[in-house]
């Protein structure tokens, strides 16, 4: 057995500099995610610096009209803030739509941006597998693919992100807030993920020893917005495929429109080739399918997940044309 170090760290300062110095250290939060791979033995860090009880816990207006929101904000208090389902529904939605009440008390909004995939290949240490262990292999491409990628996979992995909170952030344009050796900075989260590529093991963009401190979401856009998950059964299971959308239609053509997708790629994926079709079009079913049918034309379905092509393309109209339905007359016309 590995033996393993705790550091509970004064201030974010002190965390970020624990971890610079120590080469297996690892943030420790939650823990919802970062225990359960401890027991695995997935990841095996020798020194844990629990940031858990750090003051990165308020939900505080932004001068731009946004909010910003600490890293240690907990998914539930995060869900049932009033200016989180006031100004951004898809979000509290999102929260809503993951884990159980219990997990949601203690999973961090920091925590919960930076989960690791739940390919049951990267979780079962006795399968090859290139995020856990570079060069050894991906088991999923002959392997169950059911919850596996549609966009932006490689022959190195096709695992998906399991965070519903990060499809709802990215669509909204949300910014991580960053501290690391060198100071405070932000990063977009269509930055601060990537795809697999020749270097699966590599979640995000963020180095090492970077921590997330917070999460800024700039003011709504749009007039309406919601987040939609389908999922093998009502509760406990992550998104096959998941919807956040935000639509404004103005003197009846669509003015705005964000789009994010979950359970299909190895990031929250955003949906630009879709939003782009939307714009200036009258909102109408046709017009949502091809939408939705510009965006999934880059799709690679593999032998066991096809039928995610179809159900995403559904999903979309759904959301859509109920987003639409929803926008008070005056708005549309």
């Amino acid at each position: 057995m590995k033996p393993l170090r705790y550091e509970r760290a004064p201030d974010p300062a002190t965390a970020v500099a624990l971890v610079h110095d120590n080469p297996d250290a690892a943030f420790l939060a939650g823990g919802t995610n970062l225990v359960d791979n401890l027991k695995l033995g997935v990841e095996t860090p020798g020194l844990l610096v629990d940031i858990s009880h750090l003051p990165l816990d308020d939900i505080v207006d932004a001068a731009d009209g946004g909010v910003r929101i600490g890293a240690n904000v907990r998914n539930s208090d995060l869900a049932a803030h009033p200016v989180v389902r006031r100004r951004y529904p898809m979000l509290s939605r999102a929260l809503l739509s993951g884990a159980s009440a219990q997990l949601r008390n203690s999973a961090t909004t920091g925590g919960n941006l930076l989960q690791r995939t739940r390919c049951v290949y990267f979780r079962d240490v006795s399968t090859p597998c290139n995020k856990r262990e570079p060069g050894s292999g991906c088991s999923a491409l002959e392997g169950y693919t059911r919850y596996h990628a549609l966009f932006g996979a490689s022959e190195g992995c096709v695992a998906t992100h399991p965070s519903d909170m990060a499809v709802a952030m990215l669509a909204l344009d949300a910014e991580a807030v960053v501290l690391g050796p060198e100071g405070e900075r932000t990063v977009p989260l269509e930055e601060l993920y990537r795809l697999p590529g020749d270097a699966p093991e590599l979640d995000t963009t963020l180095a090492r020893d970077d921590l997330v401190v917070g999460v800024h979401i700039p003011a709504p856009q749009g007039s309406i917005s919601t987040y939609r998950k389908v999922r093998d059964r009502a509760a406990f299971a992550f998104a096959l495929v998941s919807v956040a959308a935000e639509l404004t239609v103005t003197d009846g053509a669509i003015s705005g429109c964000r789009l994010a997708f979950g359970g299909v790629a190895h990031r929250p994926w955003r949906a630009h080739r879709a939003e782009e079709a939307l714009l200036g079009q009258p909102p109408s079913e046709s017009v949502f399918a091809a939408a939705a049918d510009a965006e999934l034309a880059a799709a690679q379905p593999l032998d066991g997940n096809a039928f995610k092509v179809a159900l995403l393309r559904r999903t979309v109209v759904a959301v859509l044309r109920d987003l639409a339905e929803r926008i008070p007359r005056e708005e549309s016309v």
